[in-house]
């Protein structure tokens, strides 16, 4: 993982993407808290809209109770029958209380959402008159709202909302109550007390429109902080309002407070007509909603922003890694030796100009690894050559002297086909042009002539055979490789014979080599002077052929040429074919081809006794085999002369 992230690509992809992200997270920092304080903001301003038009609808709700409940208080009808309750006719007593209950029934019926009238005079009597037979609670002198009442001067006194009729039993349905003090207008003295329930869904609905979130809590609150009515929770399993705790503020008609507490967003107004507040309380959580949403919006764009960056840090880091990868895998090739890749590139300029570089300066390196391996192949053209030249002539001089007796014999017929051989072989051996490079049909065709005259010379002691399958003679290899090879057979170790000898010439493949045996029954050479030989020719290569190594070859040549049937003074001539033809062949194909020897001198032979089975020298020169100079298979090709 270290050494991945020190990679160009890992580094830009890693650079690029923090420089992405810093800044999304920047941008959307400032987004998200830009986008609170106004949400805050408009939220404030939703906020005391609500409660100014609430608060309105209050006032206009709250005078529509208070001229409902002067209309009752002055009727100058009621107020002159009431004062006439302490008559003494029963008959006339009764009319009146009728006519005070019709009042009230006119007045209840004017109205669709009264639930009750109730009016008590200070002599204890009282009328009602409600959508149902009231039943009267017997205790309602004790009850809290009838002495608030009695207390009041003649103003109106609001008792709220409640689960049911103050005074009525059989009243079950939630009432909004308020009532006042009744006073006679000609005396002005207290004449009793005015009780009036409405259907609370009016106050409810008015309140319901102080909420601000899914979990927001309204209450109408007295200026003692008890609940008058409220939309919501019940007050009493109310948890924002205890989390509240104390009494709200004090507040003018009409001023509308917002503010944040104890988690909570507290909105308080107090109406015109009333010394109520209303307040609604909504948890932290409901104004949050909006901005969870936005959270989780600002999510959902951030983690897309993040794969967008993702994809376009990589397609940037590649579009700066990529060529530099292409020219690194070309700098690889270069090291293993390839100098003809061209790197391909558009990208940014820096990097064209520096791969043009490169590709400049790897066609001057292969221009001149090319130079130098041109003067190379001439040094190594010019050693063959200087080699090639340094054929022994010892032949030409044996054949000469050959016509020459055979002219003195007068054998006109034979000297013709001598002569003939003699003239092939001087025009292949005499022409060195090019890279001195022939195909093996062509070597074994100067095999045939060659041996055709030493057959004539020798005078039917030379037995020869040449089996090479058809399908080789396509093979390349050096000029005069088989000829100075066959030479040093006949003449080290068949021609110093007494008997028939016989020189036979195949060959064998596999599937990369390809073997020519030179094979003599000679006597064979013992093993010390095998391994002089062998040394002779791996020396000739590591001192590149010069004079030592040429010096040291004819030396091991005359020990071949040392058998027991010969004398010192028939040693041949000194000559260096084998290490000729062995450089030869490893400067054209390398090291593991060329030359091998193979030898045993029969211990029979050595004592005047026949030549065992086996006995003799094998040469073998193996060359690279080309499948592609292959020929199909024909018949192999048999030497006329082969016995």
């Amino acid at each position: 993982m270290r050494r991945g992230l020190h990679s160009i690509h890992n580094r830009l992809f890693f650079l690029f993407l923090i420089c992405m992200l810093s800044l999304l997270l920047v941008v959307s920092g400032l987004y998200y808290k830009r986008w609170t304080d106004q949400f805050h903001q408009k939220f404030s301003d939703i906020a005391q809209k609500n409660v100014y038009q609430t608060v309105e609808l209050f006032d206009l709700l709250l005078q529509g109770y208070n001229s409902l409940a002067k209309s009752i208080a002055g009727n100058l009808d009621m107020q002159r029958l009431m004062a006439d309750e302490n008559n003494k006719d029963s008959a006339l007593k009764a009319i009146n209380e009728r006519t005070i209950v019709n009042i009230l029934g006119s007045i209840f019926y004017s109205r669709e959402d009264l639930i009750g009238i109730h009016v008590i005079s200070n002599g204890g009597a009282l009328y009602s008159y409600g959508s149902m037979m009231s039943v009267i609670d017997p205790k309602y002198a004790e009850s809290s709202w009838y002495r608030a009442a009695e207390r009041s001067t003649g103003e109106l006194v609001w008792f709220g909302v409640h689960e049911h009729s103050l005074i009525d039993q059989k009243e079950t349905q939630p009432v909004f109550s308020f009532g006042r003090r009744l006073y006679d207008f000609h005396t002005h003295q207290p004449i009793g007390v005015l009780l009036i329930e409405m259907n609370p869904k009016p106050v409810v609905s008015a309140l319901s429109n102080l909420s601000l979130g899914a979990h927001s809590e309204v209450y109408m609150l007295s200026k003692v902080g008890e609940v008058m009515g409220s939309a919501g929770s019940s007050p009493g399993d109310s948890k924002l309002l205890k989390q509240l705790g104390g009494r709200p503020p004090l507040m003018q008609e009409h001023e509308v407070v917002v503010r944040e507490t104890a988690g909570l967003l507290v909105v308080a107004s107090r109406p015109a007509l009333a010394d109520w507040q209303f307040v609604s309380l909504t948890p932290s959580q409901d104004m949050n909603v909006e901005m969870d949403q936005m959270k989780h919006y600002l999510l959902l764009v951030g983690s897309i922003l993040v794969a967008v960056s993702t994809v376009m840090a990589t397609l940037v880091s590649k579009s700066f890694a990529a060529p530099l990868k292409r020219l690194i895998h070309q700098m690889k090739q270069v090291e293993r030796g390839n100098f003809h890749g061209v790197v391909s590139v558009n990208s940014y300029e820096e990097i064209n100009i520096l791969v043009a570089s490169f590709n400049q300066m790897v066609a001057r390196m292969g221009e001149l690894i090319g130079r130098i391996r041109a003067v190379s192949e001439s040094e190594k053209n010019a050693q063959l050559l200087a080699l090639q030249s340094q054929v022994n002539p010892h032949f030409l001089y044996n054949t000469l002297d050959m016509i020459y007796w055979m002219l003195d014999e007068q054998e006109n017929d034979r000297l013709g086909r001598v002569v003939l051989s003699l003239s092939h072989m001087f025009r292949y051996s005499s022409h060195w042009e090019g890279d001195s490079v022939v195909s093996l049909g062509e070597e074994l065709e100067q095999i045939r002539h060659y041996l055709t005259i030493i057959e004539t010379r020798l005078e039917g002691r030379l037995r020869t055979e040449i089996a090479v399958d058809e399908r080789w003679l396509a093979m390349r290899l050096p000029k005069m490789t088989l000829q100075p090879l066959i030479e040093n057979a006949v003449k080290h170790g068949l021609e110093p014979m007494h008997e028939a000898g016989r020189l036979r010439v195949y060959g064998e493949a596999d599937d990369a080599m390809l073997r020519l045996f030179v094979e003599d029954n000679g006597p064979g050479m013992d093993e010390p002077t095998l391994r002089r030989l062998k040394r002779t020719l791996s020396d000739s290569l590591a001192q590149g052929g010069g004079e030592r190594a040429l010096e040291e070859s004819a030396a091991a040549a005359e020990d071949r040429a040392a058998p027991a049937h010969a004398s010192a003074a028939a040693k041949p001539r000194r000559g260096i074919g084998l290490q000729n033809v062995h450089r030869r062949l490893v400067l054209m194909f390398g090291e593991p081809y060329g030359l091998d020897i193979r030898s045993r001198r029969s211990a029979g032979r050595a004592h005047g006794e026949s030549r065992g089975q086996g006995q003799g020298t094998t040469v073998v020169v193996t060359i690279p085999l080309n499948v592609r100079q292959e020929q199909e298979r024909g018949p192999l090709h048999e030497h006329p002369g082969g016995g």
